[in-house]
């Protein structure tokens, strides 16, 4: 036994939890990661990101503002294999939605190229959608969460932020305006995304919720940006917040259509009736709203499961397993 301990303190003695959590994702996979930076004039930075991105990640890319130092040099030099894609707009919200496009991956993980977020989390997010969750979206004010960039002033403005949207879309947010993120890319059409500023997190995070998405939050820490200012504007760039979460409110959500469970599994699509959400008077909730809108969820990925098993199986009509089991 003492054996046994030493060697495994000699392996792993300087590994943290998360780099052991990554040894689960090393192998053969058939769901593929990608890794979505947006930047722009990041050089002294961006040394502080890439070598982090664990080898098993299997598409970076970078999507330059149209950067006037050496951004793209330099990203290319520490990542050899990375992909950039430049920007069309302008704005946080416009250069992911370009990364977002250019994605070949069944997973998609946002990463900021300022140091703010650590790669060393990716496991983590990618644990939660492997349980099952849709979309993880990383929070500062839960266990194991953090941050060192956040005046207080920016705090109390978030958190009322939170309580705005738990209040207008039900949920139990406790982190909104944080851009560390992961999803199925399959649920980019629900997403809809539209905007180009900052206010791109609240708008992903709103519309994961009324979607009826399901949900993780993943404790993650953030660190103070390593080299230069940062471009978030408090004011602006809350107010731009504010109308995002007042519109979102107005804003009707498109019908849901069912996918396949991740975007490697290459299944046939069966289409669905589409069914449109029916209107509903002032009494009702926006939780009552979600439970509806899950249940048909449900109702619709139960017909395609059993589309598929009658194709597959054209012999047996609905009640002839059963038959042939008695």
């Amino acid at each position: 036994m003492l054996r046994t301990e030493t060697r495994t303190q000699k392996r792993w003695g300087k590994e943290n939890a998360t780099e052991l959590a990554g040894q689960l994702f090393i192998g053969k996979r058939t769901v593929k990661i990608s890794v979505v930076i947006p930047t722009l004039n990041e050089e002294k930075n961006l040394v502080h990101v890439l070598p982090k991105i664990q080898d098993w990640i299997d598409e970076v890319i970078l999507v330059d503002g149209h950067s006037s130092d050496e951004t793209i040099k330099v990203a290319r030099e520490l990542c050899p294999g990375i992909r950039v894609v430049m920007q069309e707009g302008r704005g946080k919200g416009a250069a992911l939605r370009s990364g977002f496009a250019a994605c070949t991956g069944d997973i998609i993980v946002m990463l900021d190229a300022d140091g703010s977020t650590d790669p060393a989390e990716i496991p983590l997010f990618i644990g939660a959608l492997f349980a099952g969750a849709e979309f993880a979206k990383g929070s500062r004010f839960i266990q194991g969460g953090g941050t060192k960039d956040m005046p207080l002033h920016r705090k109390l403005g978030n958190l009322a932020f939170v309580w705005m949207v738990r209040m207008f879309f039900g949920g139990q947010y406790t982190d909104l305006c944080y851009g560390y993120n992961a999803f199925w890319k399959r649920v980019l059409p629900q997403l809809d995304l539209d905007c180009t500023g900052f206010e791109v997190e609240t708008m992903m995070n709103v519309r994961a919720l009324k979607a009826g998405l399901q949900i993780t939050e993943v404790p993650s820490f953030e660190f103070p940006r390593v080299h230069g200012i940062g471009r978030l504007r408090t004011f602006p760039d809350g107010w731009r917040v504010l109308k995002t979460i007042f519109g979102e409110t107005v804003r009707r959500q498109d019908p849901i259509r069912a996918t396949p469970v991740t975007g490697s599994e290459q299944m046939e699509e069966f289409p669905l009736e589409q069914e449109f959400i029916p209107e509903f008077d002032g009494a009702t909730s926006h939780k009552d709203r979600r439970i509806s809108q899950q249940d048909r969820r449900v109702s619709q990925q139960d017909r395609r499961v059993s589309q598929l098993h009658t194709d597959h199986y054209p012999e047996f009509d609905g009640a002839a397993p059963l038959k042939a089991s008695l």
